[in-house]
């Protein structure tokens, strides 16, 4: 009998099918930090754009990400990387030099013991987040007016957003996230989130993908009882049950009716007199129409 040779299985297919997703994963970032800086005008001719690199997967991606843009834009901007070298225990400091290196761009290491501060002034088991965030801002402020840059860049996404506005809720009594582009508290700078749109499922793959050098925080990253982790949790224990919902949140926040909320500052409840003119946008936002329509997912209407 002769002998019959058989193709071992082959995994082009599947290979292909990965390559069309990273592809399209590869659009959808662009697409919507594009959107964002656009939105927000975050971005301008002659603009120095000052990148803050911690060295984990949301400034990973939006350096790489915007340095894809950079190429396509309609205006000319400049792009340096920072990072601040906290001196925290174990941090290997040749990783960034090496990676912005290779990738041929301007960067600067700055060098400052901010971990030795918080560890002196925080009492062990309470969180650091707050001093350690405020040393850190301040540090980054002066070193963009050193560098000349007209733009911070920070890499918070859509889901760090929607924490901030429920961190703000449950624990601050405020109706106040994180915007995508603010001034900055020094007055002197101009802060962007050119990740504002983006979730960070897509930025996880993305750092996959593209093998970043992760580097792990070992200073509040490895605090487990902070409360931004229990409503991260609980955003996407809501997401997992209802796929959508952390979209339509983030839309809520680009569609502020201050006359259906309660803020005397911003809206003249005092002064609230009858027009005798149907208004569109009265007692009709509650109707269960409104909501049946808006074909938000998981909402289960109360008719009284």
């Amino acid at each position: 009998m002769s002998a019959v040779w058989i193709d071992p299985p082959t995994s082009a297919p599947r290979d292909a099918r990965i390559e069309r997703e990273t592809h399209k994963l590869e659009k959808r970032l662009c697409r919507l930090m594009g959107q964002a800086i656009a939105d927000y005008n975050m971005v301008e001719e002659g603009d120095r754009v000052m990148c803050c690199l911690s060295g984990g997967k949301d400034s990973y991606a939006m350096l790489d990400i915007l340095l894809k843009l950079q190429q396509r834009a309609p205006v000319s901007f400049e792009v340096v990387a920072v990072n601040l070298d906290q001196k925290q225990p174990g941090f290997p400091a040749h990783v960034l030099p090496e990676y912005l290196s290779a990738l041929g761009i301007p960067f600067h290491i700055e060098n400052q013991d901010t971990y030795s501060i918080v560890k002196d002034k925080i009492p062990e088991g309470k969180t650091m987040c707050s001093l350690c965030s405020r040393l850190r801002r301040g540090i980054l402020y002066r070193v963009a007016g050193e560098l000349g840059a007209t733009k911070i860049a920070l890499g918070h996404h859509r889901d760090d957003i929607l924490q901030t506005l429920f961190l703000n809720m449950f624990f601050g009594g405020k109706l106040k996230g994180m915007p995508p582009k603010l001034v900055s508290d020094d007055g002197r700078n101009v802060v962007i989130r050119p990740l504002a749109y983006v979730a960070e499922k897509d930025l996880v793959r993305w750092a996959a993908h593209r093998q970043f050098p992760i580097i792990p925080c070992t200073l509040c990253g490895s605090q487990e009882n902070l409360q931004r982790k229990q409503v991260a949790a609980m955003l996407q224990d809501w997401e997992r049950k209802h796929p959508g919902r952390l979209e339509n949140m983030f839309s809520a926040l680009q569609n502020v009716v201050p006359s259906h909320l309660a803020d005397t500052a911003h809206y003249d409840f005092k002064g609230l007199q009858p027009t005798g003119v149907p208004c569109t946008d009265g007692d009709k936002a509650f109707d269960a129409e409104a909501f049946e329509a808006s074909g938000l997912p998981g909402l289960q209407v109360v008719r009284l």
